[in-house]
């Protein structure tokens, strides 16, 4: 009789064992703490549930370079990529050879203790390697009705008779050609059908996993309920890679899934990375012999195109000769729901694409920040105040001005002017403005802002949650110090303001701002109007 695949290995790994978890309880209230980020539960959990089976441990430093090299563990089974803990904390650093840690959430939550083996630093990354003692696993507030861990679906599995699965792992949301394929996939070698997204993520810190499962909730209606079943993968996000599709080949077969459908997610290029796009090898690695080591079965996702004559989509190799072929680039994709255009019917299904516009509306509905930044007197304090006017004069969405000086006085006053706490100050504008553009809201700051990589991490923590707008106040010095009524310039000169921006610490000029104003020659109102047109033309005002 045919039986569900054997997880990888031959035994599915569990690192959670019930009769010590009062123990280990009891022992961690005397143990230091690491508290872990999400991506770090995301590894912790597919470790401590058996989707990494074989491994019971992270690994170490040796272990880690004979994967690199050999694709190896040390009993000599094939594996793909190093698997650790890092952190960049400090107390990950301090740790030794030996001790024991506990492993908790960010609210104190008890996971996991885990005995340090080796402690080495990489690039600034501290990695741990050593056993891990599992106590629980993270808790997820969210879609706790989708979350199964490899023992409980394949005992579902099994309930339901299945035998033969197909695995689709996607980070993206499934539109029709995803769907057509995975239903035909399925079909043609007789199996059931997985739906997997990779659904690790945050509430707070990466919530856009909300729209990517909204999504298949969505479709899951469209495909037959007796043979297909939605579960949430709680993987952390890994660079596309050969040796990453590996790793996701033995997660699927430790699942229970003898198959897995490579490819079919849009890049940042907008290029559809296909499963064809490996063909045999990928570099130096044979993809379809270390497929089947692995014993999971790749399908690679084709170039697909939608055959208008035949109202469906097909690979493109098997397109009649002579019929219309329509194609949508990932990159349309999103600048047609950027703009709230339409997107053509025979590329996505109406449900599927409410859901999404729930989570990134159109621009002219969705929350942005303007982050004005610029030498002490360049005018943006009193260009933010004339936008945030001009903004609220208009309507419909509520504006907040996060000026430097308010912000000092409301949520910084305990912070002084030395380099560490400007940059301090700086960051806690840009979660305040994240918090108002994640709900929809307009965000103005004027803080100087003189550093390259606090502005990149500002625009990136926005970025997250809306739309963001650097403006260069790009007014010249000589302009700012002739305006300069309180003196500050000829202080910092004279020696009596340290790390003064523009006189004695640097002021990193912005190289690709939205927009860059000189107020030299211009009035507020002339430089307010091309702020409000760069706004219209990036389409977040109408």
């Amino acid at each position: 009789m045919n039986q569900l695949i054997a997880p990888y290995g031959g035994t599915l790994v569990s690192l959670i064992d019930p009769a010590k978890i009062d123990a280990l309880k009891q022992e961690a209230l005397s143990l230091p703490s690491l508290d872990l980020d999400w991506q770090q539960q995301c590894e912790l959990e597919m470790l401590m549930t058996g989707a990494y089976s074989p491994l019971t441990r992270f690994m170490t430093r040796a272990q880690c370079a004979r994967v690199d090299t050999e694709r190896q563990l040390d009993d000599g089974t094939f594996w793909p990529l190093p698997v650790t803990l890092a952190s960049r904390q400090q107390a990950a650093a301090e740790l030794k050879p030996g001790e024991r840690i506990a492993l908790r959430d960010g609210e104190g939550f008890m996971l996991a203790v885990l005995t340090v083996s080796e402690v080495w630093d990489v690039n600034g990354t501290w990695h741990l390697g050593g056993a891990v003692e599992g106590v629980a696993l993270p808790p997820h507030p969210d879609f706790v009705g989708l979350r199964a861990t490899p023992v409980e679906l394949r005992a579902l599995f099994a309930k339901r008779g299945w035998r033969r699965v197909v695995a689709w792992q996607a980070r993206q949301p499934m539109h029709r050609a995803q769907f057509e394929f995975c239903l035909k996939s399925a079909i043609e070698n007789e199996a059931n059908l997985l739906l997997h997204p990779q659904a690790g993520g945050d509430i707070t810190d990466a919530p856009a996993y909300f729209g990517l499962v909204r999504s298949f909730l969505a479709i899951r209606e469209r495909f037959p309920a007796a043979s297909t079943q939605l579960s949430l993968l709680p993987a952390p996000p890994r660079e596309a890679s050969a040796r990453a599709l590996y790793l996701r080949a033995i997660v699927a077969r430790n699942y229970g899934c003898g198959l897995l459908i490579a490819g079919g997610e849009h890049q940042p290029d907008g290029d559809c990375r296909r499963g064809e796009d490996l063909a045999q090898h990928d570099g130096d690695l044979p993809v379809a012999e270390l497929a089947d080591t692995i014993g999971v079965k790749l399908i690679a996702y084709p170039r697909m195109v939608y055959v208008e004559d035949r109202a469906e989509h097909l690979p493109e190799s098997e397109a009649p000769a002579g019929a219309r072929l329509l194609t949508l680039s990932g990159d349309e994709f999103r600048r047609r729901m950027q703009a709230g255009l339409k997107i053509p019917d025979w590329y996505s299904f109406p449900e599927v694409l409410s859901g999404l516009h729930q989570q990134s509306p159109p621009r002219e509905r969705q929350g942005f920040t303007v982050f004005f930044t610029g030498l002490s007197g360049s005018g943006k304090s009193t260009l933010a105040r004339a936008l945030t006017a001009r903004l609220m004069e208009m309507g419909g969405r509520r504006v907040t001005l996060l000026d430097g000086d308010i912000v000092r006085r409301h949520l910084s006053s305990e912070l002084g002017f030395s380099k560490a706490h400007r940059d301090i100050n700086v960051r806690r504008i840009g979660f305040v403005a994240s918090e108002i553009t994640k709900n929809r809201g307009i965000a103005i700051c004027a803080p100087i802002a003189p550093y390259y990589q606090t502005r990149r991490d500002v625009r990136a923590m926005v970025e997250a949650a809306g739309g963001f707008v650097e403006i260069h106040v790009a007014t010249p010095i000589e302009t700012c110090e002739s305006r300069d009524r309180k003196g500050l310039y000829a202080k910092a000169r004279a020696g009596l303001i340290p790390e003064f921006t523009g006189v004695s610490d640097p002021y990193e000029v912005p190289e690709n701002p939205e927009l860059a104003i000189d107020t030299t020659s211009i009035g507020i109102d002339e430089a307010v109007q091309q702020i409000l047109l760069k706004l219209e033309h990036e389409g977040y005002l109408r």
